[in-house]
């Protein structure tokens, strides 16, 4: 049996589930994960996992996984290569809100963010992103250094 804690968060009410913390870490340790798309859940008052994209995948797969007209959080491992020509990693926070999305959900959203920031340990990079144009692979790449 698997017990699952939820910690509300004071300011939304929004609970975080134990598999966004547990799926990060395995993003962050082990790369298990090229990127994770997290959901509110309205009617739990939680986070979750919403899907998760293999190593293999894309920057492209990765935003082609984001809806166009739904809020979510989502972290991307970005891999890049120096100017010393070094192999790094960076991992990004990206809280995308389209224009498109309903006034409710960017607030609701907006008012969660920090404190489900605050659960994943080890971000590097923030992104807010109201449309695709804005988390492009130019922007990953200006940010990472």
């Amino acid at each position: 049996m698997r017990i699952v804690y939820l910690e509300a968060n004071a300011a939304s009410g929004m609970a975080v589930h134990d598999e966004c913390k547990l799926n990060f870490l395995e993003l962050k340790a082990k790369r298990t994960f090229r990127y994770i798309v997290f959901k509110i859940e309205e009617k739990q008052k939680q986070v979750v996992v919403e899907k998760v994209g293999e190593p293999t995948q894309s920057h492209q797969d990765f935003a082609a996984s984001l809806p166009d007209s739904e809020c979510r959080y989502a972290v991307f491992d970005y891999d890049f290569v120096t100017e010393e020509n070094c192999q790094k990693s960076r991992i990004f926070f990206i809280a995308w809100s389209p224009d498109t999305a309903r006034v409710r959900s960017k607030m609701i959203y907006a008012s969660s963010k920090d404190r489900f920031k605050r659960e994943l340990d080890g971000i590097q990079v923030e992104l807010q992103a109201t449309d695709p144009t804005e988390m492009d692979l130019d922007v990953f790449k200006s940010r990472a250094n």
